[in-house]
């Protein structure tokens, strides 16, 4: 148990790690609100190396500390909206083994970035912001693979360390 939770906060730390590191550098291409999804490494790794209800109580803890020292309270609210959601996408594919751990970031990706855009959408009250749908599918697609691609050789290593 001590151990478990030892590797909890490393993992913890280290996904509030890549939060501050997305913070630092803004990516912004004409599309409010598209970011890299750093943080999203360090869950993928969790589902896979150690399970997925410890992937989603560091996911749910880095978003709100994260959204403390980083952000704001309405930060949090986008936050756990793309989350939650990215992260039921990220099971059910995980669940039925349709993709490997590069499919599954691409979904948490482009399933973060929908539902950050239809609660901005019911936050403003307009349909017309749903316009950004296609760029943030294809930046999640992105940004999801290449996280993947450094979760996944990441986890082979890790995997020798953190059990």
């Amino acid at each position: 148990m001590t151990k478990k939770i030892a590797r909890s906060g490393l993992l913890l730390s280290i996904a509030l790690i890549l939060s501050y590191i997305e913070s630092l550098f803004p990516f912004f291409y004409g599309i409010p609100g598209m970011k890299l999804g750093l943080p999203n490494m360090a869950i993928v790794l969790t589902m896979y190396l150690f399970g997925n209800s410890e992937a989603l109580i560091i996911n749910i803890l880095r978003i709100i500390i994260s959204g403390f020292l980083f952000g704001n309270l309405f930060g949090i609210l986008f936050s756990i909206c793309g989350a939650l959601i990215s992260f039921l996408a990220m099971l059910i594919v995980k669940k039925i083994d349709l993709f490997s751990i590069y499919g599954v970031s691409v979904t948490g990706g482009v399933f973060h970035n929908i539902a950050q855009l239809f609660v901005a959408a019911f936050i403003v009250k307009t349909s017309g912001i749903i316009y950004y749908m296609p760029f943030l599918i294809l930046g999640g697609v992105i940004t999801g693979f290449i996280n993947g691609i450094v979760a996944g050789n990441t986890g082979i290593y890790l995997k020798k360390y953190l059990r």
